[in-house]
């Protein structure tokens, strides 16, 4: 079995071939040679907030800090890096700072998933809690329809029916709350099962890399 670390590694790995094999060598290339890793005083900022942070996404941000709109040095990066149970819909991989700064915008906003407010009209999964005040999620993915269509959450504040950081879906139009994995790691692996089914030809050959003016 492999540790946090190394699945976080093969999983980069794996993301790469998958470009090449799209033909996206090129975008590939541009992307590894602009991108860099979060500092260690991000990373201990997110684990300051989330101690139980699993050791592949740690290892997952010290190879990438972030494939949304994330400014590196002069030039900002929108690559889709991630995936979900639904082949459609590919993700990015939000910086640690973004991690930070969206940590209660879920509660806020969409609370109704949570108490459950509309009863049976949106199904939610039974292992997600219904109690905001207990509410500790980590929002490390947005989905490639502005963010909005569907988002990813590390959620280690489950019911008694669902497990401590178990990897949560929440999809909108037609809105659904649905766990995907059990963990981080499963959540890592399915991707990687799927051969990152989320990555073609269309979306492995667009410039999403552009200079800006700092």
């Amino acid at each position: 079995m492999l540790t946090g670390k190394e699945l976080a590694r093969a999983y980069y790995d794996g993301l790469k071939e998958a470009y090449l094999r799209e033909s996206g060598q090129e975008l590939w290339d541009h992307f590894s040679s602009v991108v860099q890793g979060a500092s260690q005083e991000d990373i201990d900022s997110l684990l300051k907030l989330y101690p139980d942070v699993p050791e592949s996404l740690i290892e997952l941000l010290r190879l990438v800090d972030g494939t949304y709109f994330r400014v590196y040095s002069k030039e900002q990066v929108i690559l889709l890096a991630l995936g979900s149970d639904m082949e459609e819909y590919p993700y990015y991989l939000l910086s640690v700072q973004q991690m930070i700064e969206t940590k209660d915008e879920f509660g806020e906003w969409a609370d109704y998933f949570i108490t459950r407010e509309y009863g049976d009209g949106i199904p939610v999964d039974e292992g997600v809690c219904d109690d905001l005040e207990k509410l500790h999620w980590l929002h490390f993915s947005d989905c490639v329809n502005n963010g909005g269509t569907s988002q990813l959450f590390i959620d280690f504040s489950p019911s008694a029916k669902g497990k401590k950081g178990q990897v949560i879906r929440y999809l909108h139009d037609p809105d659904e709350m649905a766990i995907i994995a059990d963990s981080f790691d499963e959540y890592l692996q399915m991707l990687m099962d799927n051969e990152y089914d989320f990555i073609n030809e269309d979306n492995a050959t667009t410039d999403v890399i552009f200079p800006v003016s700092l």
